[in-house]
């Protein structure tokens, strides 16, 4: 029975191996193509075109929006601190990108990331709103180091002003990536206006590099009291889980309020508008970035998220304003999470999930490590923050683990017994399980005290899990060999298609060590074949998480060998039998005292 049973293990071990590496596969994504003319971008400071305004070319397919861009002639100004570059055009009076100076756009590039830099509308443009939108040109009013100002006149004699500026690099109540917004409608005509529903476009997300396959794609929007997330892929067409849950390609997503505040986010950096009045809805869109591509292609795809605000009638000579804060930046918690400049939970966006706690606690507690360590040394930072936050947990677990391996201990010493019983009460399970049980109270055992660690620790690895992904302070950060902790350890590319991927595999190691050195009295020869092979099952799972990941589960796995060392050192104490009182000839005395009356 035990080769059997081997035999079905592996069988099914080498049938996952294969589906992993030899079934279907998401699509790689493509290498990023030259710029035709219909995806092409602004370059700061130049009168030029920062976003398409008219397709250059129709698209049949109407699942998606297209990547737009600007008329020729479209003037840019730009406002700078030390932390953005903000461009604006007079084409839509709105945010044409915004350069992050502190991130660069590729590993050792001196080029920011920009954001929104292949795009269907600018930040804040209008967008369906005909003498308003990317189409109409604004004047520029005024023009200092931190604010700008358009305005544009309708046909009505409606009078639109548009008003932002720029956060200072420091400030109590403000963050460097932040720019206030403000639009002004005045009715200069005799007739009262109507009130309308205006929509402003939040910017277009996309993939952060060729590699990116788009996961991290979404909008999301805060009601107040609840956070909400659009994923790219519920724009997409999909065949479901053995056809559950399948569902045709969408145009949009539109996501009644009220809207505290609105997203626009890839995998590190986000747009996020936050109203002084909530808006009425979120429209999510897909956009088709790279127009080259086909349309079943989910790479070439971006996504846009538009925000609909309602304005008040206007009677004449009157005006009304629609105000919000812009915060166009990295996705860093600690930032986020400041409550004097982000009052609205805007942190949220991290989107953390089940674990969320765990995953703010543990990036909270990495992020002080990691301000201590910069000023012992500036190498290598953020990997030894997560070295140093692993090890600070697998020191406060220690009580726990030291309980469970006494536990371990006492389970393995008394197994004799437990056969015994296995074999008296084979025929009456359920005096077995008394007697089983009645053993484990008498030897002061927990049956389930092993499984304690693994319960504890298990909700922190998911808080890694879901935190490390998306912490944009670890984007191209290096560690070791490591160049970027953001993603996989990759050293090399065996026979052309195999990376090699260090610390996963350095991972799988420690998992063999440990399954060795911790002792399992409890677990049949058939199931201890088949957890030698978990480890090797494990790696193959692992093998594509990030190298931050891998770290912290190394490390984790080092420290538990170590302590594993240690534990089997130690002996146990000395077990005294109970004292028993014998008579003459040696035989025991019974206890006659008479109860007590009451």
């Amino acid at each position: 029975m035990d080769k059997k049973n081997t035999t079905i293990g592996v069988a099914l071990l080498l049938a996952a191996f294969a589906m992993i590496y030899f079934g279907p596969k998401p699509a790689p994504p493509p290498p990023a193509p030259a710029l035709t003319q219909s995806d092409s971008a602004a370059p700061a400071g130049t009168n030029t075109p920062a976003a398409p305004g008219t397709v250059a070319a129709p698209i049949a397919n109407t699942a998606f929006a297209a990547v737009n861009r600007d008329a020729a002639s479209a003037t840019v100004t730009t406002l700078a601190n030390d932390f953005i570059e903000a461009r604006f055009t007079d084409s839509g009076g709105a945010l044409l990108e915004v350069a992050l100076k502190r991130y660069p756009k590729e590993l050792k590039s001196p080029s920011p990331y920009v954001f929104n830099e292949h795009h269907a509308d600018p930040i804040l443009a209008f967008v369906n709103s005909p003498g308003l939108d990317r189409n109409a040109r604004y004047q520029l009013v005024s023009l200092t180091a931190t604010e700008v100002v358009y305005r544009a006149t309708l046909a009505s004699g409606v009078e639109v002003t548009r008003r932002y500026v720029l956060s200072p690099n420091t400030g109590d109540t403000t963050d460097p990536y932040q720019i206030r917004h403000e639009t002004t409608f005045r009715n200069a005509g005799e007739q009262p206006m109507q009130s309308m529903l205006v929509t402003l476009a939040l910017g277009t997300s996309a993939p952060n590099d060729h590699k990116d396959i788009g996961q991290y794609l979404k909008t999301g929007y805060s009601t107040g009291s609840d956070q909400k997330f659009i994923p790219r892929s519920n724009l997409e067409a999909s065949g479901g889980f053995v056809g559950m849950g399948s569902h045709g390609s969408s145009p949009a997503i539109t996501s009644n309020g009220p809207v505290a505040w609105a997203v626009v986010q890839n995998q590190f950096f986000a747009s996020i508008l936050t109203g002084d009045k909530p808006a009425a809805a979120l429209v999510t869109r897909r956009v088709k970035l790279l127009t080259e591509q086909p349309d079943d292609n989910n790479n070439a795809y971006g996504i846009a998220g538009e925000a609909q605000f309602s304005v008040d009638a206007l009677a004449a000579k009157a005006e009304t304003k629609l105000g919000g804060t812009l915060y166009v930046g990295p996705k860093e918690y600690r930032r986020l999470a400041n409550g004097k400049t982000f009052k609205a939970d805007q942190d949220k966006i991290m989107d953390f999930g089940f674990f969320k706690w765990f995953s703010q606690l543990l990036l909270t507690l990495m992020t002080a490590i990691h301000g201590w360590i910069v000023v012992i040394t500036p190498i290598w930072g953020w990997g030894w923050a997560i070295v140093l936050t692993t090890l600070t947990l697998k020191i406060c677990f220690i009580p726990f683990t030291l309980a469970a391996s006494r536990s371990a201990k006492r389970m393995a010493k008394i197994q004799p017994e437990l056969q015994a019983l296995r074999e008296k009460f084979k025929d009456n399970p359920q005096k077995q399980q008394q007697a089983t049980m009645e053993l484990f109270k008498t030897r002061k055992i927990n049956p389930i005290g092993g499984c304690l660690p693994i319960l504890l620790t298990m909700p922190f690895f998911m808080g890694f899990f879901t935190m490390l992904p998306s912490a944009a302070e670890l984007r191209f950060q290096p560690f070791l060999w490591a160049h970027d902790l953001s993603v996989t350890d990759t050293v090399a590319i065996l026979f052309g298609i195999l990376p090699l991927n260090i610390m996963p595999l350095l991972m799988g190691a420690t998992m063999v060590v440990q399954m060795q050195l911790t002792p399992s009295p409890s677990v049949d020869n058939a199931q201890m074949k088949m957890m030698k092979f978990m480890p090797y099952v494990f790696i193959l799972f692992c093998y594509s998480f990030s190298c931050a990941l891998s770290l912290y589960s190394f490390i984790n796995g080092l420290f538990t060998i170590g302590q594993q060392l240690v534990i089997n050192r130690m002996k146990d104490p000395v077990e005294t039998a109970p004292a028993v009182t014998t008579g003459p000839g040696g035989k025991p005395l019974k206890n006659v005292t008479p109860a007590k009356r009451k």
